[in-house]
């Protein structure tokens, strides 16, 4: 276990530090939101942007990585749903978020720097895949079925619900960041040094940052009287969704679908592996729900380091996973 200890112990002391930085008053939870929204508009763009834009189209587009991504995340996604709902007696748009807990990943601020410690420069494309699969699949199907609990008896026309889901898109930096890197990609185009070394500048900034933030954001998240559904939220996320995606890279070949191989493989369980999105509690305090996602939010992320440490270790040991 402790050769994985330089991988995970960077990850999770840069969190402590943040953690520590808001306990002890050196910042705010306000000055996290400051730092939380450099990181979304500037950093990550630009880290998505400069990953995709310095490579040939057929470095960054994988097929096979998106199809098993995203069929292991929505056998969760929906395997929540209907958890939540038959088994708990929950409505709908709880459920939802239950399931975004338990099937949307971190990829941004915890993600990113885990793959970029074990996989290098792959980082920035395995970044821009995992956006792929949440923000133009889980993320609009979860706040549809979300909004659709919330207003029951009331049917959003299909044109309606198209629209602001392409406008939520459009306003998504990241999404941009991603359409024009595959973009500059596609041509061929060659950037010039100044304006390359610009964006490398910001795109450095987005990892340590991002995991002083999430640690910043822990600080006096509640989790008393929710024991139940946070522990199965975090347990579904940090278990019960990396089993998923395995599943899925064990099944789909036999099915005659592509497989996938190499460090994507392995990238694609790990990925799934990381605790729930940074902006969980945000995403469900539209509906009141911000309690429960908290508390699922400051379990996952704390355990996962013990759960993402054992992933690693078994990988390390089984063949064709991690060198």
């Amino acid at each position: 276990m402790f050769d994985i200890l330089p991988i995970t112990g960077p990850i999770y002391l840069c969190i402590a530090a943040g953690y520590a930085s808001v306990r002890w008053s050196l910042f705010s939870k306000a000055d996290m939101r400051v730092f939380g929204k450099f990181v979304i508009q500037i950093a990550l763009p630009a880290l998505l942007f400069n990953a995709l834009a310095s490579r040939p189209l057929v470095e960054v587009m994988h097929p096979a990585y998106l199809l098993t991504y995203t069929v292991g995340s929505l056998s969760v996604l929906l395997g929540a749903i209907w958890w939540s709902r038959r088994l708990n007696g929950k409505g709908l748009t709880e459920s939802a978020y239950v399931a975004m807990g338990m099937s949307c990943s971190n990829s941004g601020y915890v993600g990113y720097p885990v793959m970029l410690l074990i996989f290098g420069p792959l980082a920035g494309v395995i970044l821009a895949l995992n956006l792929i699969v949440e923000n133009l699949i889980k993320l609009p199907l979860l706040f549809t079925l979300a909004d659709a609990g919330a207003h029951v008896g009331e049917r959003p026309s299909p044109a309606l619900v198209l629209r602001q889901t392409a406008e939520r898109l459009a306003r998504n930096p990241m999404i941009v960041a991603i359409v024009l890197g595959f973009l500059v990609s596609l041509l061929g185009w060659q950037l010039p040094s100044v304006i390359s070394r610009t964006v490398n500048l910001f795109a450095a900034a987005s990892g340590g940052l991002a995991l002083f933030i999430i640690g910043g954001n822990l600080v006096d998240l509640p989790i008393r009287g929710m024991r139940r559904q946070v522990g199965a939220i975090a347990a579904g996320k940090l278990f019960l969704h990396p089993l998923a995606v395995w599943t899925a890279i064990m099944l789909l070949p036999l099915l005659g679908l592509p497989a996938l191989q190499g460090e994507l493989r392995a990238a694609a369980v790990l990925s799934a592996a990381m605790p729930m999105l940074g902006i969980y509690s945000l995403l469900a305090g539209r509906h009141g729900f911000e309690g429960f996602s908290a508390a699922a939010l400051l379990v996952a992320t704390a355990a996962s380091f013990f759960s993402l440490s054992a992933i690693l270790w078994l990988m390390r040991h089984s063949a064709g996973w991690l060198t």
